[in-house]
Order: C-alpha cells, then sequence, then structure tokens
C-alpha cells in the first residue's frame, strides 16, 4: 500500500492546496462535475468526489489510513444522508497517491467490496501516468455503470449532493 511508503511522511509535509491546483486545473474541474451529472443522469444514487492534497503530519505519525480519512470525509460531507442510502464518495488523497470509494449501505451491500476495489485500481493506474482528470472521470464512469445497474433512473433529478468535487 503506497501510503506506508518511506517518504510518506515527507509528501505529507510539503503537500499544499497547490498540488491539487496543478493536478486539477480548474477546466478539469468543470470536466468532472459533468460526469458527475451525465452519471446521475442515468441512476438514483449521489456520487461526490473529494480530493484532498496531504493530511496534518499529527495524523500521518499516526498512522492514519487513507481508508479511515475516507470514512471521516464520508460523515463530514455528509454523503450518508441520501433518500435512499446511496450516496458514494470517491476520495482522493494526492500525498498518498491512493483513492479509496465508501458507498452508503444502501449501495454497497449491493455492489460489494470487490467492484469499489477494482474502480480503485483502474483509477490509481491512470495516477500514475499523471493523468488526474482522466482518472477521477473513468472513474465517476465507472461508478455511475455500477449504480446505474443497482438504482437505475426513473427520471426525477434529485440533486441531492453538490456535483462540484470538492477540495479539502
Amino acid at each position: 500500500m503506497p501510503w506506508r511508503a518511506p517518504y510518506r511522511f515527507w509528501r505529507h509535509a510539503f503537500g499544499d492546496e497547490a498540488d491539487v491546483r496543478r493536478a486539477f486545473l480548474p477546466d478539469g474541474m468543470v470536466r468532472i462535475e459533468r460526469s458527475i451529472r451525465e452519471g446521475e443522469a442515468t441512476h438514483r444514487a449521489q456520487v461526490c468526489v473529494a480530493v484532498e492534497p496531504a493530511l496534518p503530519l499529527a495524523r500521518v505519525i499516526a498512522k492514519l489510513a487513507p481508508r479511515t480519512r475516507a470514512l471521516e470525509v464520508f460523515g463530514q460531507l455528509r454523503v450518508w444522508d441520501t433518500e435512499e442510502n446511496n450516496g458514494v464518495l470517491i476520495y482522493v488523497l494526492l500525498a498518498d497517491r491512493d483513492v479509496e470509494i465508501v458507498a452508503d449501505r444502501g449501495i454497497d451491500r449491493r455492489v460489494g467490496h470487490a467492484a469499489w476495489e477494482e474502480v480503485c485500481q483502474h483509477m490509481e493506474a491512470i495516477f500514475r501516468e499523471g493523468r488526474h482528470i482522466d482518472a477521477v472521470e473513468a472513474g465517476v464512469r465507472q461508478v455511475s455503470a455500477l449504480l446505474a445497474l443497482h438504482f437505475p433512473g426513473d427520471g426525477k433529478d434529485r440533486n441531492e449532493l453538490p456535483d462540484r468535487p470538492v477540495v479539502l
């Protein structure tokens, strides 16, 4: 796991919001927002993308795992607070080069961990090529395809979460 790499402390020490601005230019954020909106037109679920440049050093020293942080963000952004319990968070921790997907219980029990892990691995492979926007767009498309299978759209637009990616 990349979050256990020996240089983790330094990547977090020097990681900041400028890293997000370099990796996710404004037009890229608009592309991601559009991907979310288009995906949500095919299903009833809610998708949220959160990007965090780095963790506070105290949390790095405490060896906080990206998955644990993703669960915290899931709660902080209230992704769990959807009518059908079908919110999905795509969490990107740039300093660790890690992607985590956290799904609300309504969808997670239908899709399962293996499917989410496959999406994360695909996104991380694209990230390694330096194509950050493409990675998130691909992840949103894959997540939306899974959601369309289990929560197909019903023609009603109930956008319960913002489509704009959140920078933490």
